[in-house]
């Protein structure tokens, strides 16, 4: 069979138009495929360059800004206990013509719960008379106490702190045969403590205790009835936490 060359030349033209159609149909496919590469490429640096740029003043500010300094307080050890021991002053208000408050002594000891909360116990003992001018007081009066209650306290500074406490309990008044023999009593109080080392304390004390007793030489005809009297107290000692 013989092919003319009419026919050679019409296949010969038409076989480049049904071959590069597919190609360039995937040459469009790529050439799309690679623009969208390179806008999401570029979307991607936009956004890692916003995000840096944020983060370069939080990265300032944390290079610059000082470390913040430990509380004083949260560094010192704490204890559960603490004894105290010293010297005492009292007022006399409770004995008749009396002219000179008593001198003495008194211990305690606190058991803290927590950083600002303390049970106190306390006894004191008060008989030498702070004058011994003539006349002086009536007698040879004493006075001794028992007394409990709560106590807050906290720190002010570096050695100092601070406390206020509540106090009730029992009060006799000897040598003057005073009605009732013990008498309740109870008062308030503030003090400071200085600190020496983290246990060894300086403590200075304060406090109004009031009593209620007979007049002297009262008779049961009258009822021994009982006088209200507040007595100011003051006190310098020293402590031991443990």
């Amino acid at each position: 069979m013989r092919v003319s060359d009419q026919t050679v030349r019409s296949a010969l033209q038409s076989c480049p138009k049904l071959s590069t159609t597919p190609l360039r149909r995937e040459r469009q496919r790529d050439s799309r495929g690679i623009e969208e590469s390179f806008t999401l490429k570029r979307k991607l640096w936009v956004l890692m360059l916003a995000v840096s740029a944020a983060m370069m003043p939080l990265a300032a500010i944390a290079q610059v800004a000082p470390d913040r300094a430990p509380r004083a307080d949260a560094t010192e050890p704490t204890y559960k206990y603490q004894a105290y021991a010293g010297f005492s002053y009292t007022s006399l208000n409770q004995v008749n013509q009396s002219r000179y408050g008593l001198i003495g002594g008194n211990v305690g000891v606190s058991r803290n719960f927590g950083r600002f909360f303390a049970v106190t116990a306390e006894g004191a003992f008060y008989s030498t008379p702070l004058e011994n001018t003539n006349p002086g007081n009536p007698g040879n009066p004493s006075v001794d106490m028992v007394l409990f209650g709560p106590e807050v306290h906290g720190h002010v500074a570096t050695r100092w702190s601070v406390f206020a406490r509540a106090l009730l309990g029992g009060e006799h008044t000897g040598g003057e045969s005073m009605t009732p023999n013990v008498s309740f009593a109870g008062g308030a109080g503030l003090g400071v403590e200085f600190g020496l080392t983290p246990r060894w304390v300086i403590r200075a004390s304060g406090d109004d205790i009031a009593s209620s007793f007979s007049v002297t030489n009262n008779s049961s005809q009258l009822g021994y009835s009982a006088h209200m009297r507040r007595n100011s107290r003051a006190g310098l000692g020293i402590a031991y936490r443990f």
